[in-house]
């Protein structure tokens, strides 16, 4: 599975947790359809899960005028992703994750998504 493709997975998995409070290999499971769960996905969902309080922490000091519980679900997964790979995972370049940040907000959220993505990731990065 490319790289792009887990993200959507975790995305949508990830999506799931900040709706219910599920397990995150309860989810995973639930979620893939094969008996094969890509490593990426996994290293996403779990990290991002495991990670999530710090993860809000960068996102609360780099919002102005929000709170995060005022972001919507989307573009919050979309940040907590985008974030731990920024973060926690060195072979993965921070352009490289902007960029599949941008294209998740724009894929699953609003017109205005990926802006708002683009601009909080900026103010993180710089």
């Amino acid at each position: 599975m490319r790289r792009s493709s887990a993200r959507e997975k975790a995305f949508q998995i990830l999506f799931q947790l900040d709706m219910n409070d599920v397990d995150p290999d309860q989810a995973i499971k639930d979620y893939i359809e094969t008996l094969e769960v890509d490593e990426y996905l996994q290293t996403l969902v779990q990290g991002v899960a495991k990670n999530k309080i710090q993860i809000d922490d960068v996102i609360v000091h780099h919002l102005e005028n929000w709170s995060i519980e005022r972001i919507a679900s989307v573009e919050r997964t979309t940040l907590r992703i985008a974030i731990y790979e920024i973060n926690y995972l060195e072979d993965v370049p921070t352009s490289v994750s902007i960029n599949e940040a941008v294209e998740l907000a724009n894929k699953f959220g609003d017109e205005k998504s990926g802006k708002f993505i683009n601009g909080v990731l900026s103010k993180i990065i710089a």
